[in-house]
């Protein structure tokens, strides 16, 4: 499997590395989040640009992550608009989706930026072309916020991104039974084992789906996401609690 690089940070090796979300409102608030994460043991900062009171100003949207990179030093930053239907704060139509999306990558403040995967095939490629040509990473991702697909459909959604040429495909959803974090799971190792030439990221989310942020090492998800106080999705916890389990899961294999 390829090893995907964030600046120092190697993904598809070793235990999970941890993202931890910035989900402020306001310039102030994203900076000061910013200089609290820099004392954290984290690997990764997701900017969810959706909770920006100014994301449709696009210059102060690189202004804003300007300073966001300078704050946080050489902690890779993942820039990421989601969107309203994928559980997200607010829409953008596609263009101006694209807009942003690229001219975060063309800035060279960002590491990665996500994509999601179903937003239109023609809106896909012109978001990961523009960002690979921008040297930049690309997340795909897809989140169902209302089930679990089957086993054979996380499959068929993770294949799409990775041929899509997503770098790292992700995939978010909601569990209704314990059965269903099983479904993920299984889907996870079968991804893994058979299919998969690059790192992916998998989770169920909300308490009853727990277990899947914490277990990536052994069925395959490269990446979990941790709170520091603020969540960006239903099940995240705390960060020193989490890079504990990992510690332990990972020193056990």
């Amino acid at each position: 499997m390829e090893i995907v690089k964030l600046r120092d940070v190697e993904i598809g090796i070793g235990s999970p590395k941890i993202i931890v979300p910035i989900v402020g409102r306001s310039r102030e608030e994203i900076l000061a989040r910013a200089q609290e994460l820099t004392n954290i043991p984290l690997h990764v900062v997701e900017w969810r640009v959706d909770f920006y009171q100014d994301v449709n100003d696009l210059p102060s949207v690189l202004s804003t992550l300007r300073a966001l990179r300078e704050a946080l030093g050489n902690i890779p930053i993942l820039f990421t608009f989601r969107t309203r239907k994928e559980g997200g704060e607010r829409e953008l139509p596609p263009d101006r989706y694209t807009q942003l999306n690229l001219a975060a990558a063309l800035s060279g403040d960002v590491d990665a930026v996500d994509v999601e995967i179903f937003s239109g095939d023609s809106v896909v490629r012109e978001n990961i072309d523009g960002i690979h040509q921008a040297g930049r990473i690309v997340v795909g991702s897809n989140h169902d916020f209302q089930r679990t697909p089957s086993q054979a459909d996380l499959i068929f959604r993770l294949r799409k991104m990775q041929d899509m040429g997503a770098d790292i495909p992700k995939i978010a959803v909601m569990p209704r039974s314990a059965g269903d974090v099983l479904t993920l799971l299984s889907a996870t190792e079968e991804m893994t084992r058979c299919y998969a030439d690059r790192p992916i990221i998998t989770m169920s989310m909300s308490s009853q789906g727990v277990v899947s942020r914490l277990c990536g090492e052994v069925f395959g998800s490269s990446m979990t996401f941790g709170a520091v106080g603020q969540v960006s999705a239903p099940g995240q916890i705390p960060v020193d609690q989490l890079r504990q389990v990992l510690e332990i899961l990972h020193n056990s294999l």
